[in-house]
This record gives C-alpha cells, sequence and structure tokens, in this order.
C-alpha cells in the first residue's frame, strides 16, 4: 500500500497535469501526457518498482495508458551528460507534466524548461539548489518534496557510535560538484562529532579512483568508518561503495534503503532505520 507521502505525490502530479500552459504543443483531447525522467538503467530493480507502483496509482484514479494517458520513461541512467540529453529532449516533447527523480535530474529539467511543470518526489534542499523559490511558495514551473531535514545526517554518525562504539574516524562520502546537499550533511555531521569523540574527514565523489583510494586509506587505520551522503554521484558509484566497504570490512551508514538492500550495513532516512544485513 502506498504511503500518505506518495498518496500525496500522486494526487500533486494529477494537479500539475492540469496547469495551464501556453507553451504546450498540440494533443488529442484529453489526452494527457506525463515525461518521466529517472537517473538508472531500465534494469534497476529499485526504479523499476518504484514506476510500477506509480503507473498502477495513476490506474487506481482512472489515468489508464493508451486511453487518457501517455507516459514517456527516459532511462537516463547516472551519467551526466545523459541526463542533460534526455532533459532537453522531454522539454522538446512538450509533455502536460514531467516527474524528475533525483537531485541529478532537476538542474537539467530546469535549464531546459521554464514554463512546462516539475513534479520531484525527492528533492534535497529544495530552496538553497534553486529549485523553488520557497517552501510555503515554491513559484516558478517546479514542486514537490524534501527527502529529508539536514538534522537526520547527524543520527548517521549517532548509529554508527552505538554499533561501534570504537569508532574514532569516519570518511563522509559527498559530491560537491552537483548541489549544496553534500556540503550541509557534512556540516552537521562535523558539528556533532566533537561530543562523539570521532573525527570526519570528508571524501569528494569525482570518480571511483579517487573513492578506491580514500577507503582503502581508511581500511588502514584502526577505528574507522564510512558515511555516504545523498548525491546522484553516490547512486552512480553505489556498488563500488557497498563493495568497498564489504571487502574492507568498514561499517558503513547510507541514506537511502536500497543501498542497505543491495548489501550495505544500514541505511537511515525519513525516519526509518533499515539494517538487513548482520
Amino acid at each position: 500500500m502506498l504511503d500518505l507521502r506518495r498518496r500525496q505525490f500522486i494526487t500533486l502530479l494529477g494537479a500539475a497535469a492540469g496547469w495551464p500552459l501556453a507553451a504546450r504543443a498540440q494533443q488529442s483531447e484529453g489526452m494527457r501526457r506525463i515525461g518521466v525522467l529517472l537517473p538508472a538503467s531500465p534494469d534497476d530493480a529499485v526504479f523499476q518498482a518504484r514506476v510500477g507502483t506509480f503507473v498502477q496509482e495513476l490506474a487506481r484514479l482512472g489515468w489508464t495508458i493508451g486511453r487518457n494517458i501517455q507516459i514517456d520513461i527516459r532511462w537516463a541512467s547516472t551519467n551526466a551528460n545523459e541526463i542533460r540529453r534526455h532533459a532537453a529532449e522531454l522539454a522538446a516533447a512538450s509533455p502536460d507534466v514531467i516527474l524528475a527523480t533525483g537531485d541529478s535530474t532537476m538542474p537539467p529539467l530546469l535549464q531546459a524548461t521554464r514554463t512546462i511543470p516539475i513534479v520531484f518526489p525527492v528533492g534535497m534542499d529544495p530552496v538553497a539548489n534553486g529549485y523553488i523559490d520557497s517552501l510555503a511558495r515554491p513559484g516558478g514551473n517546479a514542486t514537490g518534496f524534501m527527502d529529508f531535514e539536514y538534522s537526520v545526517s547527524g543520527k548517521w554518525l549517532e548509529l554508527l557510535k552505538e554499533i561501534v562504539p570504537s569508532v574514532k574516524r569516519v570518511a563522509v562520502l559527498r559530491d560537491t560538484t552537483a548541489n549544496v546537499t553534500g556540503l550541509a550533511q557534512l556540516g552537521v555531521i562535523q558539528a556533532i562529532a566533537p561530543a562523539l569523540r570521532v573525527e570526519v574527514n570528508p571524501v569528494n565523489l569525482r570518480d571511483a579512483g579517487e573513492i578506491e583510494r580514500a577507503v582503502v586509506a581508511l581500511a588502514r587505520t584502526p577505528n574507522g568508518d564510512l558515511i555516504l551522503t545523498a548525491s546522484g554521484a553516490a547512486i552512480r558509484h553505489r556498488d563500488l561503495i557497498i563493495m568497498l566497504a564489504a571487502r574492507h570490512k568498514l561499517p558503513a551508514v547510507y541514506w537511502e534503503r536500497f543501498f542497505a538492500a543491495a548489501g550495505g550495513l544500514m541505511s537511515y532516512g525519513r525516519g526509518r532505520l533499515c539494517r538487513p544485513h548482520p
């Protein structure tokens, strides 16, 4: 069953499909068109499940593909160039509304269009990242949901301290190129670190080589753990990070449950703790 947030999102998306736009292309009477931009490959089980749930709920609300709605799904992978290309193509097709998943998709879409409504079910600080004007009055053509408050970031360090009381240093992997999220989450972690007597070392997510070197260096020192902050780069390097943490026996906490489902130790986000692996 969909939770309240998802039901709210479906309602929001349906409302967005009715927003008046002068720049739309001509379309068949009664037929609505939704563009979907996903930072994943078509064989990604997590995003397949999300799309399936989305389509099922639309059908329950009376929106049937081929009868009164068309859905153009773009699997852009996690490659930044591919995301930009698909964003431009979706905007050029002038759908009634675009569903954008993740912070890696929003900037390219907003560069491509300032008229087509864009709904994001997950957004890390949409105000600071420039997607909306304010939480109370989004303005512009984008609206959606914040994923969680930055204070949640501090919980990641607290959880690591609970499961590994001997932890002395933590490498925080974050992306500084895409948006402000990684820096803000790092700031919260650094703020509570002294009280927990933990040293925090930031690590950039620029490429696989840099990530591997940082994890190997951490593994060579005793009492080290990992925290992965939210970003498109984190998703792009998901399998590598999980593999390295397991290989070097480094406790790690992630912000999304699909990291834990893919083999990570645990995740914490939106008030939920997921620890499927002993």
